[in-house]
């Protein structure tokens, strides 16, 4: 590896799935404002929208989202090629 390209503030860092409100810990250097409180110490937090513990792809549960219909709209739309 390179000498002197790797950060050096490597901390420990709250995530937190704001879908499920899953919290977990790892080192980061990612720079926030807001901080968590995980057992009695506090920790700089990073929100995220979704992670392993709510993707469909790591909980083998997965969505169906039909936006303004567009299931029904592309079946209508192809129909005339069903043989």
């Amino acid at each position: 590896m390179k000498k002197g390209i790797h950060p050096e503030n490597y901390r420990m860092v709250a995530f937190k799935d704001m879908s499920n409100g899953d919290v977990f810990l790892t080192r980061s250097t990612a720079n926030t404002k807001e901080v968590l409180d995980v057992d009695g110490v506090e920790y700089p937090l990073i929100k995220l929208e979704i992670s392993r513990t709510s993707h469909p792809f790591y909980t083998g549960k997965s969505k169906l989202v039909d936006t303004a219909g567009r299931i029904d709209k592309f079946k209508n739309k192809y129909s005339k090629f069903k043989k």
